[in-house]
């Protein structure tokens, strides 16, 4: 979301503490948070993983190289999305990022190198990335990216682009990155494979609506089948949704510990304050609507996020 048109009000602005660097935290963890986003998506890899086996036996026939090497190497290409050439292509086709030019470098490094040093991690172990975007929202991805819009970069002071960067950090520090890469790499057969189901069924609905009526049924008596064979357990699956956007939730708030932790609360307080609040009144965040809203968003209001980094002690940031 945007800020206010004036961030820069009563500021608080950002003392530089660095000199020799320490560094002294892990660059990767898993924290609570991570471990649960995991778990939480083991139901929609092992479906994945299903389709990948189905779809390999008919392979494996016309190729001749057995179903197990083909459901092995999928297995094994989770490493790819890790590998910064990989990471790279990714930033730019899927997230929409570009390089920083000499100016936004310019303006990004000396910030950047500030809250790595607090945070005694190797700065040059991430990527800066760009987006072109309105919103003040930075990114963490994958392993390595560090991503910030432009808005940001023109309009935000020194101590609050830090510490809309520490936020970041944070979620790379607490693993949240690479595990929603790792959650999302996985889960993609079981989401390709549902999203073309769809589409099927909307171009026979199209053609036929006796067929399309079948199809439906089918697979409405294969879950059916499902339910009575897992005795209910399946019908957990549709908690899932929920639950991990209440686990994104939590690590938006860990995050901000974090960044707390390095001592940018001012900072951050003054971004979240010069964020624009949801309308109360509109009509999409009233009722039943605004409640699902509510439930199934990966990031809590602003306001939210207020309450709990002053009611909170901050964590220390190396773990």
């Amino acid at each position: 979301m945007r800020p206010s048109p004036d961030p820069s009000s009563a500021d608080p602005g950002l003392r530089f503490q660095q000199g020799r660097i320490h560094i002294k935290a892990r660059r990767h963890g898993a924290d609570a948070v991570t471990l649960g986003h995991l778990a939480l998506h083991i139901p929609q890899a092992l479906l994945s993983l299903l389709i990948v086996v189905v779809l390999s036996a008919p392979v494996a026939v016309l190729t001749g190289v057995p179903t197990w090497a083909w459901v092995a190497a999928w297995l094994l290409s989770s490493a790819f999305a890790f590998w910064q050439p990989v990471e790279a292509m990714l930033a730019r086709l899927v997230l929409g990022l570009h390089r920083p030019t000499p100016a936004e470098l310019a303006r990004l490094r000396p910030v950047w190198r500030e809250v790595t040093a607090r945070a005694g991690v190797d700065g040059a172990a991430y990527t800066l990335w760009v987006e072109e975007s309105s919103s003040v929202a930075a990114t963490a991805a994958t392993g390595h990216i560090v991503g910030v819009t432009t808005y940001a970069l023109k309009h935000l002071p020194e101590g609050q682009l830090a510490a809309a960067l520490a936020h970041e950090l944070g979620h790379h520090a607490g693993g949240h990155a690479w595990a929603g890469r790792l959650a999302y790499w996985y889960s993609l057969p079981g989401s390709l494979a549902w999203r073309l189901l769809l589409m099927a069924v909307t171009r026979i609905r199209k053609k036929s609506a006796g067929t399309a009526a079948l199809l439906l049924l089918a697979v409405i008596a294969t879950a059916l089948y499902a339910v009575i064979l897992t005795h209910g357990l399946i019908l957990l699956v549709l908690t899932a949704p929920f639950l991990i956007a209440a686990v994104g939730r939590s690590a938006e708030l860990r995050a901000d510990r974090y960044a707390s932790g390095l001592g940018l609360t001012p900072q951050l307080t003054m971004l979240l304050s010069n964020m624009t609040m949801p309308d109360p009144h509109d009509e999409k965040n009233t009722g039943v609507t605004g409640l699902l809203t509510r439930l199934l968003t990966p990031r809590p209001d602003h306001r939210t996020r207020l309450h709990a980094l002053h009611r909170a002690t901050p964590p220390h940031p190396h773990r």
